[in-house]
């Protein structure tokens, strides 16, 4: 076959992503919709602000601005709102499956009744497979900075309200001051329970929190992971056991995790063969997408279009979907990449700039 051009490979493929959250998804469409119902906020009501309002300084600062934007979502209509939005957006992008991370108890705690939450997102869920042809999962992650408490309840709601979707059990927020082995018990009986252990690790600390992800927290995937490539060790041990890192390239920067793209660790990590697959984590508040991420990751990593299909097919292989959708996807990939490019098309690379 004639290869498309890799910008337009990238633009039209079908895509899965693993690594994206449902309060950072909110475009400023959505933020300003969710602003404006809420008066008492200091988020900018008007979408152009929101870009200035999207500058972080650290990751302190960020997790600052990602709690106001949580603290929008304060109804069950607003929770489902925004989770259908989100969707209709990602579905813009040729998105055909998404591991959502969802964070409950934010929502719980700001008065949205667990039943609530979870009705209303399996509601959005339902309607962007049925308008839109995309099929949703959830990731509930714990808050690290809420403690014990928040592990407990976020246990809670996903084995007690279950919802259909619910595929995962994770964990965010700060990892400095944050260990991971207090949150082992909860991780426990959530695998005990069929749930899959995807929790972030190594962002902002060293690969020491990555192994306790690993043996405290028996992770299955490590969100971000960017500091694993510290340890050659650690390389070692992800890529034997197939063990998938989710890279979101831009958010590092942004975060202030890693200084510049130039410096980002992903090629050390594809090079010692840890499975990788790429995330836009908060795409909106980091003017960017899963698109661009995966362009961007394609210059890291010197891919051609080739390079570019399996990196693409790796996020479907390292998902928590089950086989029959797996291999649905997978076929989808292959018969878009074996297309001849459109007429017209202009051969060209995605270029590798900063975050803007």
């Amino acid at each position: 076959m004639t290869d498309p051009s890799l910008t337009d490979l990238i633009a039209g493929i079908p895509k899965a992503e693993l690594h994206v959250h449902q309060v950072g998804s909110a475009s400023p469409r959505i933020v300003a919709d969710l602003a404006a119902r809420h008066p008492d906020t200091p988020v900018p009501k008007d979408p152009d602000e929101l870009a200035d309002y999207f500058v972080f300084t650290d990751f302190a600062a960020f997790v600052d601005i990602y709690l106001s934007v949580v603290d929008l979502v304060r109804t069950g209509d607003d929770v489902r709102l925004l989770t259908y939005e989100v969707a209709q957006e990602m579905a813009g992008q040729q998105i055909r499956y998404a591991e959502l991370t969802c964070t409950p108890y934010t929502s719980v705690i700001r008065g949205i009744p667990a039943t609530e939450f979870c009705e209303a997102i399996e509601d959005a869920r339902a309607a962007a497979e049925r308008d839109f042809g995309l099929v949703l999962r959830w990731c509930f992650d714990i808050p690290g900075e809420s403690g014990l408490p928040a592990a407990e309840e976020t246990l809670r709601i996903a084995l007690e309200e279950a919802p259909a979707g619910l595929v995962a059990f994770g964990l965010g927020g700060p990892e400095i001051g944050v260990p991971r082995p207090q949150f082992k018990p909860y991780f426990d009986r959530a695998r005990a329970a069929g749930l899959h252990s995807a929790p972030h690790a190594g962002e902002s600390t060293g690969p020491e929190t990555v192994w306790s992800a690993l043996t405290d927290l028996g992770a299955e995937r490590i969100g971000h992971g960017t500091s694993a490539y510290r340890d050659p060790e650690l390389l070692t041990y992800l890529a034997e056991h197939r063990i998938g890192v989710e890279v979101c390239p831009t958010s590092n920067i942004a975060t202030r995790v890693v200084e510049s793209l130039v410096e980002h660790p992903i090629a050390t990590m594809a090079k010692a063969g840890v499975p990788l697959t790429i995330g836009s984590d908060d795409p909106p508040m980091f003017g960017t997408s899963l698109a661009r991420e995966l362009g961007i990751a394609a210059d890291l990593l010197g891919l051609d279009e080739r390079g570019l299909v399996d990196l693409v097919t790796a996020a479907v292989d390292l998902s928590f979907a089950d086989e029959d959708l797996r291999s649905r996807l997978r076929a989808e990939i292959e018969e878009y990449a074996e297309q001849p490019p459109a007429t017209g098309s202009e051969s060209a690379r995605v270029g590798l700039t900063e975050p803007g």
